[in-house]
């Protein structure tokens, strides 16, 4: 039966709950800022947005968190998976968004750290032989 390298996939799943909680502590204590950092300035009327995506965030912190305790190779690939759809979704709804807009590093660092953060996913989730 194969097997998930257990230790690095659990490491990654930990790292990546701790930086979403991050995001999510971000998006409620100063809700401008994030969308700032790209250019995007929100009234205080919007703040609502930011924590809708901020309870998104701490989902997916949970899920990471909590799936770097486990050792089920169905329930991590269905993390991992997750945790894929949610950043590639992101990536190509940035990309589309900011089609014709100038091109803003912040936003393109934003791309490629999801690119690779979904390549880590993929290759850390692969049964092993």
């Amino acid at each position: 039966m194969p097997v998930i390298a257990y230790a690095p996939l659990r490491a990654l799943l930990l790292v990546h709950g701790l930086v979403t909680l991050a995001a999510a502590v971000v998006l409620v204590a100063a809700p401008g800022f994030i969308p700032e950092l790209v250019g995007i300035g929100l009234p205080a009327s919007a703040d609502l947005v930011a924590y809708l995506l901020a309870a998104a965030q701490l989902a997916i912190a949970v899920l990471s968190l909590g799936g770097s305790r486990l050792a089920d190779p169905p329930a991590l690939r269905l993390i991992a998976n997750s945790c894929v759809v949610l950043h590639a979704a992101s990536a190509a709804l940035i990309l589309y968004a900011t089609h014709g807009a100038p091109v803003n590093r912040i936003v393109v660092l934003n791309v490629i750290t999801r690119c690779v953060i979904i390549v880590l996913f993929v290759a850390l989730s692969r049964p092993r032989p």
